[in-house]
């Protein structure tokens, strides 16, 4: 397996409304960015497209579609996101059956299935309001456990999980980890937050980041400074 560069670990959220903005800013970032996310907001905006295009031009694509459904719509579904030729995609990882149609959908293709464990945007108490009575960082484990049983690559977690989820799956069960912000940073619409720093040391293997470097006055040095950052971890 090609080892993963400090660049290859940031992935750049185009969570923007549409697809002339997100080109612009692939444009602006240049060979500082190897990673992209497309995901709900874009997809509806010429998102599939513009996936497709990046791969043609030797990038990698996280598609973040968040799948739940029947086990039947999930398994086509991914079968169909399979014939895109991404590198990720998620699907909620809330039960087994879900789990299992993913993986049948996937197929023998080279794409990498990501659990939803607990969305970064959510605290205690909205898991409570779901009628949870388990902690963010209980449930994050539990659904991560199921995963890794069932055969998927790796979830989506935060970075205050990312420790935990890593003793209980090794070394090769991929954490991709959203909710990076630089100490001082807005946390915007983000709960469970950590350093990218940090983040890596906790056993992170991708970093997610959006607005941080999306809505920086100047992407491209933003992007190199989460890349710099990445790359002193792994080096300490």
């Amino acid at each position: 397996m090609t080892k993963r560069t400090a660049t290859d670990r940031l992935i750049v959220a185009l969570d923007m409304p549409t697809l002339n903005e997100a080109e612009r800013l692939v444009a602006r970032l240049g060979d500082s960015v190897t990673f992209y996310k497309v995901g709900l907001e874009l997809i509806f905006s010429g998102g599939l497209e513009l996936a497709a295009a990046l791969r043609e031009h030797g990038k990698q694509v996280f598609l973040d579609m968040k799948l739940l459904d029947i086990g039947n719509t999930v398994e086509r579904a991914v079968a169909n996101a399979s014939e895109l030729g991404v590198n990720f995609l998620t699907i909620h990882g809330h039960d087994q059956k879900t789990l299992h149609s993913a993986v049948a959908g996937r197929g023998n293709s080279n794409l990498k299935l990501l659990a939803v464990t607990v969305l970064t945007s959510l605290s205690g108490d909205d898991l409570k309001q779901q009628g949870t009575k388990l902690t963010p960082e209980e449930l994050v484990l539990h659904r991560a456990q199921l995963a890794f049983e069932n055969g998927f690559d790796g979830v989506i977690a935060s970075g205050q999980e990312a420790a935990r989820i890593r003793a209980a799956t090794g070394p090769d069960f991929l954490i991709v980890t959203p909710g990076i912000r630089f100490t001082g940073s807005a946390m915007d619409d983000q709960e469970r937050v950590m350093t990218p720093d940090h983040a890596i040391s906790a056993g992170a293997d991708y970093l997610v980041v959006g607005r941080p470097i999306t809505q920086a006055d100047d992407p491209y040095s933003a992007a190199q400074s989460f890349v710099q950052h990445i790359s002193d971890s792994l080096s300490s």
